[in-house]
This record gives structure tokens, sequence and C-alpha cells, in this order.
């Protein structure tokens, strides 16, 4: 039974130590991370005071992140040698991300698993974040709306003709639809998620809140 266990939590630190502080570059592919802004504003960011979530913003779908990804796992807080973004760096994301403030969490987290530098890293998720096309009816969303979360992602399927069901997700947190989850190669092209990442929502009555 010792034996037993100390395997256990061999396996258990293993798992752990995958977990955070891997090596920038080890990588398989990207899963481009899509949040609705007033689902993030409803659950984090009005807290905050975010001026995200400022009235007259109009945001729909804003990038959330460019993830990098094992096929099962993912990398995270990535040791590198690459300088953190200037203010100006990240200021210049504020228009596809909502702010500088997501633009900097998001490199340290996640952007230092990449390999490129943080300039290369904005230019990539800028790139990926133009790859997917927004469909123009959530623009319209006024007033709350109550659906399947498969009616968002046949929406993205529709507006994206080259995107297959297996390459896109849809995420719902607290009953609100959160983000739409795209998945890329190192090259940005469209790919087949990881099992750990095809989790669609199966809520039949997910809200999307209204933009603001």
């Amino acid at each position: 039974m010792r034996l037993f266990l100390m395997a256990v939590a061999a396996l258990c630190w293993a798992a752990a130590a995958r977990a955070e502080g891997e090596r920038a570059g080890d990588f398989d592919y990207y899963v481009l991370s899509l949040s609705w802004s007033p689902a993030w504003c409803a659950l984090e960011g009005d807290g905050r005071g975010d001026p995200q979530c400022d009235t007259g913003r109009g945001l729909t779908f804003v990038l959330h992140g460019l993830w990098p990804q094992y096929e099962s796992g993912w990398p995270s807080w990535c040791r590198t040698v690459e300088r953190d973004p200037t203010r100006a760096e990240t200021a210049a994301m504020a228009d596809i991300m909502g702010g500088s403030g997501t633009a900097f969490h998001q490199w340290k987290k996640h952007g230092r698993c990449s390999g490129l530098s943080a300039a290369e890293f904005y230019r990539a998720a800028r790139e990926a974040y133009g790859r997917v096309a927004i469909p123009d009816l959530f623009k319209d969303v006024s007033s709350p709306l109550t659906l399947p979360a498969s009616v968002i992602e046949a929406a993205f399927l529709e507006a994206n003709p080259g995107l297959a069901r297996d390459q896109i997700t849809i995420t719902c947190k607290d009953g609100l639809i959160q983000e739409a989850r795209v998945c890329l190669t190192p090259d940005l092209a469209f790919r087949r998620c990881g099992d750990d990442v095809i989790r669609d929502c199966r809520l039949q009555d997910a809200v999307l809140k209204p933009v603001r």
C-alpha cells in the first residue's frame, strides 16, 4: 500500500509540474479564445470596474487570448528569456482585447509559452483574431437572448466556411454564453481541437447577454 501511495504521489507531482513553468515554445497547437464581452463583464469585469465594460463600447466577441496547447493539457507561466511587453505594446492590443490589462496578463500566462517575443506574440494573436469572422448578427443583440449554445456555434460555422464543427467549441459559465474557442495550428490554420478542448456547452437555455 505504501508503494502504491508513493507511486500515486509521484504521478500527481509530475502532472502538477507539467501544469506550470514549462519551457517556452513547447506546444502542439493554439486555442484562440474569443470572449463574449457582456458575459465577461457580468461575471468579472463589472466587479473590477473594468473600462471594457463601459456603456457604449459596443463590444461583442473580443480576443481573450491565444493559448499554446498540448494534445492533452496546456503549458502556462513558461520560462522564457523574452522581455515583458511595454505599456505601449499592451495598450495597442486594447482595440481587440478590450483593455491593456488583459493583454499583459495573457502574455504572462500564455504568451511566454509560445516561444515568441511579446511583439511577435501580439502580432500572431492579432492575425489569428483576424482569421475568424465574427458573425454580424451579434452586433444587434440589444436584449438578453435565451437559446441553445449550439446556435452560437452554427453562426460561426456559417460565417467561416473553412471552419469545421470539431475545430470550434462554445463554452458557458453560470448559465451564460461565455466564449467561442477555435483551434489553430502553430501556423494559424484551422485544425481539430484536442479531446479535452471539445467540451461544448450543452445548455438549451443559455443566455446571451446584450451588447452594451
